[in-house]
C-alpha cells in the first residue's frame, strides 16, 4: 500500500515539473524525426565468405583479391551456400559470393558467367557497400583473366532490409539512447535533486524500506521508458513506414531489461553523488562511452580489437544487437537469447549494487 502512494507521489512530482513532461514528449519526437536523416558512415571490415563451386585458377584468384582488399575480412571458403547462409544468420558473415560451376570454362568460351552475391542488409549501408565493393572486385578479376573490358553478370540479392535503407538500421539504436535518457539520467537527477532540497531526509526517517523507496523512484521511469519506446515505433511507422518485422513483445522484453540496467546505474550514481552537476557529468560520461562502444553509429567490426573487447561489457551493444535482430530481421527468442541472458545478468548485478549502496538512515 505504501508503495502505491509513493509511486503516486512521484507521478505528481513529474507532472508538476515544468521541464520533464515537455522533455518526455518532445525529445523522442525530435530524435526520431531528425537523427535518421543526418547519419552517413563509411563502411570497412566487411566479413566475406566465398562459395567456390568451380575450384579453378580464376576462382582462386578471386579469393586472393578479396583477401587482399582493405574493405573486406575474408572469412574463408564454405562448401555450400547453405553453410555460408548459416554463418550470415549468426552475423559471422556480411556478404556471400558464390562462384558457379564451369566459371572459368564459360569465361574462356566468351560467355558471361553469373556470380551470385548475397548481402546481409540489416545494416543497409554495410550491405549496399559490401555488394558494390565485391562486384567491383569480381569485374576486375574477369577483366584481368580475359584482357577485355567486360562487365560481370552479377545476381545480387539483399536480405532482410530490401531497400537498403540506413534508417532501418538507425532507429533501433536511437530507441536505446532514449531509454538511457529516460531510465538512467532522469532517476539519477531526481534522487540527487531530493538530496539537494533536503526532502530525502524526511523519507529516511520514515518506516519506508529500501526496496519501497527505490522501486517508487524507478517504476515511474520504467513506465515512461516503455511509453517513449511505443511512441518511437509509432513514429517510425507514420514517418518512415518502418515497422518491426519480429515479435513486438520481444522488443519490449529487451527494452525492459535495458531500462532495469540503466535505472540501476542511475541509482548507483545518485547514491555516490551529493550534487546534481556531479551526477550529470558522471552519467553523461558513461552515456557517451556506451554510445560510442555500442555499434550504433559505427560497426563494431570496424573498431580496433581492444575496443571490440570493451563492447562486451556494454549493455547497449547487446540491446542494440537484439533489437536489430528482432526489429529488422524478424528474429525469434532463440535468435536473441544470448543477448537477453547477458542483459539479465547485467540487470541483477547492477541493481543489487544499487540497493547495497543506498544508505537509509534509521
Amino acid at each position: 500500500m505504501r508503495l502505491r502512494y509513493l509511486i503516486q507521489k512521484e507521478f505528481i512530482q513529474i507532472r508538476r515539473n515544468a521541464f520533464l513532461p515537455r522533455m518526455i514528449v518532445i525529445f523522442p519526437i525530435a530524435l526520431i524525426c531528425i537523427a535518421p536523416w543526418i547519419t552517413n558512415m563509411e563502411v570497412k571490415n566487411i566479413n566475406v565468405c566465398l562459395v567456390d563451386n568451380d575450384h579453378s585458377q580464376t576462382s582462386a584468384q578471386l579469393a586472393h583479391r578479396i583477401e587482399q582488399s582493405n574493405y573486406f575480412i575474408f572469412k574463408g571458403m564454405a562448401s555450400s551456400y547453405t553453410e555460408a547462409h548459416r554463418q550470415l544468420e549468426k552475423n559471422d558473415v556480411d556478404v556471400i559470393a558464390v562462384v558457379p560451376l564451369h566459371y572459368e570454362r564459360d569465361l574462356m568460351n566468351g560467355r558471361q558467367p553469373e556470380v551470385y552475391i548475397a548481402a546481409n542488409s540489416v545494416n543497409g549501408t554495410k550491405g549496399m557497400m559490401g555488394s558494390t565493393y565485391l562486384s567491383q572486385i569480381v569485374t576486375q578479376n574477369l577483366q584481368e583473366r580475359t584482357h577485355q573490358n567486360i562487365s560481370a553478370n552479377l545476381n545480387v540479392k539483399t536480405l532482410y532490409n530490401k531497400m537498403q535503407d540506413y534508417k532501418v538500421f538507425m532507429i533501433p539504436g536511437l530507441m536505446a539512447i532514449l531509454l538511457v535518457l529516460m531510465c538512467g539520467f532522469m532517476p539519477a537527477l531526481n534522487i540527487v535533486g531530493e538530496k539537494e532540497a533536503g526532502t530525502i531526509e524526511q523519507i529516511n526517517v520514515t518506516p519506508v524500506s529500501k526496496w519501497e523507496f527505490i522501486l517508487a523512484k524507478l517504476i515511474p521511469y520504467w513506465i515512461i521508458g516503455l511509453f517513449v519506446l511505443t511512441v518511437c515505433m509509432l513514429l517510425s511507422w507514420l514517418i518512415y513506414d518502418i515497422t518491426p518485422t519480429g515479435n513486438v513483445l520481444l522488443i519490449y522484453l529487451d527494452a525492459m531489461l535495458l531500462a532495469l540496467i540503466m535505472s540501476g546505474l542511475g541509482l548507483i550514481i545518485s547514491n555516490y553523488s551529493d550534487q546534481m552537476m556531479q551526477a550529470m557529468l558522471v552519467m553523461w560520461f558513461i552515456m557517451v562511452c556506451f554510445i560510442l562502444l555500442s555499434g550504433l553509429f559505427t560497426p563494431v567490426q570496424s573498431m580496433p580489437q581492444w575496443a571490440q573487447t570493451l563492447t562486451l561489457i556494454n549493455p547497449m551493444r547487446h540491446f542494440i544487437d537484439a533489437m536489430r535482430t528482432v526489429f529488422v530481421r524478424g528474429g525469434v527468442f532463440m535468435s536473441i537469447w544470448p543477448q537477453i541472458l547477458t542483459l539479465a545478468v547485467f540487470a541483477i548485478i547492477i541493481n543489487t549494487w544499487a540497493v547495497i549502496s543506498y544508505k537509509k538512515n534509521s
